[in-house]
């Protein structure tokens, strides 16, 4: 009888381990680093996105609708930057080089808009060059419709990847049980053109009726991270949930990411917005936050400057005021370890030419955090 016990004991205990769910104390913690921050550049309200001429020099958005050169510590405004419909979470926001700027010179640029169809606006982008401290030869490459007065989810980040194709995206304009499911609207979907702004003749849907030929995928709330993994080549992304439900995703062609009718999130009143989290046909996320960080810009670190950090996400949180540090492991997140905190609303976070991670915080400025 004790034989038959000891081994009941056994597969119960056998069972039990190979069952369990991972938590925070099986995760093993990655030595953290040891850095202090330094105030770049300050004076800049909303520093919304940021690109880098040089280790020294650097441009800042403001959502306000001014665009800010950096010059080894000196704030030069930018002439004749785009009529800006500010409203709201919508103004001048995120900024892209090209990957042959230092040939070409265009620089890109996503903003909400009022050209165009019906009351208030949408989300724009458009190029241009830097003559002086002036912007030229601007060109809209693409207007989402129809224009909206309502003032959330505009998006919008900028990304290219290795083939030279621009990537950008345009959040679901408050009106989700329309647009992010229907690909004849815009709004909801990352978005891939040529540098240019012709529509690549191999994305998903340019053979469908009425489509939006641009549309690289779909089912999105309000995406205002887009990077490109460096040893990958794929893009990534993240994007706001509603209270609970944040999300990091893969972005795959013609895939359904599945909002509003799957979500781990539930609506601001506490009312569930659907009973699903998952259906055939919608991908999963990578990560989901519950609760929300409401996560605002993301960059991969590959400078040997944070040795510890490399390949690892920062991600910016606008409501918990700090910048999260996430280790991934085989498309896992197996450890968040905050950075900042407390420090304010992180807008966002990019690697600079010489290796230095620059965080931009609302209120504030832009940081440079530096090892010790």
């Amino acid at each position: 009888m004790q034989k038959i016990i000891l081994i009941i004991y056994f597969f119960v205990v056998l069972l039990g381990t190979s069952c369990a769910q991972t938590s925070d104390k099986d995760i093993k913690t990655p030595k953290s680093l040891d850095f202090t921050t330094e105030l770049v550049q300050g004076g800049i309200q909303n520093p919304w996105g940021m690109v880098f001429l040089s280790n020294t020099t650097f441009l800042v958005t403001d959502k306000s609708g001014k665009l800010i050169l950096s010059k080894s510590g000196e704030a030069i405004e930018v002439e004749n930057t785009p009529s800006i419909y500010n409203r709201g979470q919508g103004g001048l926001m995120d900024i892209e080089l090209h990957p042959d700027y230092s040939q070409n010179g265009w620089i890109y640029f996503s903003f909400a808009s009022e050209e165009g169809e019906g009351k208030g606006g949408n989300t724009a982008i458009m190029r241009a060059k830097l003559s002086g401290y002036k912007l030229v030869q601007q060109e809209v490459l693409y207007k989402a419709s129809p224009n909206s007065t309502k003032g959330q989810h505009f998006g919008s980040r900028i990304e290219f990847d290795n083939d030279g194709y621009l990537y950008f995206s345009v959040g679901d304009r408050g009106n989700r049980d329309v647009n992010p499911q229907d690909i004849t609207r815009d709004g909801g979907k990352i978005y891939r053109l040529h540098d240019d702004g012709r529509i690549p003749n191999d994305n998903p849907f340019v053979n469908e009726p009425n489509a939006k030929k641009a549309i690289y995928s779909y089912g999105h709330r309000n995406p205002q991270g887009l990077v490109l993994h460096p040893e990958t080549g794929e893009l990534w992304e993240h994007e706001h949930g509603p209270r609970g439900g944040d999300e990091l995703n893969i972005v795959q062609k013609g895939k359904n990411y599945g909002w509003p009718v799957i979500t781990y999130g539930i609506n601001y009143s506490g009312t569930p917005i659907t009973d699903e989290t998952s259906r055939p046909g919608m991908e999963q996320p990578i990560h989901q936050w519950t609760p929300s960080i409401a996560p605002s810009g993301v960059t991969i670190v590959t400078s040997d400057k944070y040795p510890d950090w490399q390949g690892n996400l920062l991600v910016g949180s606008l409501a918990f005021q700090y910048l999260e540090r996430l280790v991934v492991e085989n498309n896992t997140v197996t450890y968040r370890e905050k950075l900042l905190d407390g420090m304010g609303r992180v807008r966002n976070v990019r690697q600079a030419p010489d290796g230095f991670i620059y965080v931009g915080i609302e209120g504030k400025g832009i940081f440079r955090l530096v090892p010790k």
